[in-house]
């Protein structure tokens, strides 16, 4: 395992915990993915917000620097791969993923998933259902309630961090995996997204995302 990996074992499964703010599951060669927001930096810029557009570019660097390192058979965006509707950022990352033409690259649609079904066709992206059963995984979009007995839950949606205080009143908002008893939640992947504080309970595994870097912090 590289410097500044973490690896967790969930279901049974060892997940390596990237500071890109994604897991691969070396096992079968999944790489997961969730909150890209692609295109929001330019969705804002039309409404008038002074967004840069490098945020776009860093968002496809870390891509790229993924497909190269881990070399995964299936890429699954877990929700919100595009903020809203269709822009120009689309077709940036249209040219993206068909240069990795030995990658299948799916979908488990989010709230932000809007575009027509004929854009993601385009590239050769293939929609999953809303709850989308892989192993021991049940993966979707948004965070479940209640436990469903046989499977662990992945999801994103909430775009998890905590804080860390330090002496005196020093304190620092991170954001980070979170894995509980029956689903674990990832970090927001997207340059240009804010995260929700959460409260962990005991037992809960957190990992903070540092700069090169991932940290458990219990």
């Amino acid at each position: 395992m590289q410097k500044g990996y973490e690896t967790v074992t969930i279901a049974g499964e060892d997940l390596i915990l990237h500071p890109y703010k994604a897991i691969y599951w070396p096992a079968e060669q999944v790489l997961f993915i969730a909150d890209l927001h692609l295109g929001k930096a330019t969705h804002f810029r039309k409404a008038g917000i002074a967004v840069p557009a490098a945020v776009e570019d860093n968002n496809l660097d870390k891509l790229t620097a993924l497909f190269l390192d881990f070399k995964p058979k299936r890429v699954l965006f877990l929700g919100d791969l595009f903020h809203s509707d269709y822009n120009s950022n689309w077709e940036e990352f249209g040219m993206l993923i068909t240069q990795f033409q030995k990658i299948s690259f799916e979908l488990v649609p989010g709230n932000h998933d809007i575009m027509a079904q004929s854009e993601y066709e385009k590239f050769g992206i293939v929609i999953q259902p809303l709850d989308y059963r892989l192993g021991p995984f049940m993966l979707t979009h948004y965070p479940v309630e209640e436990e469903e007995k046989g499977c662990y839950h992945l999801s994103g949606h909430v775009h998890p961090g905590v804080r860390l205080r330090g002496g005196g009143r020093q304190s620092l908002r991170l954001p980070c995996f979170y894995f509980g008893a029956h689903q674990g939640i990832l970090p927001a992947f997207g340059a240009f997204t804010g995260y929700m504080t959460l409260k962990p309970s005991k037992g809960d595994l957190i990992f903070v995302v540092l700069e090169g870097g991932v940290l458990a912090v219990n």
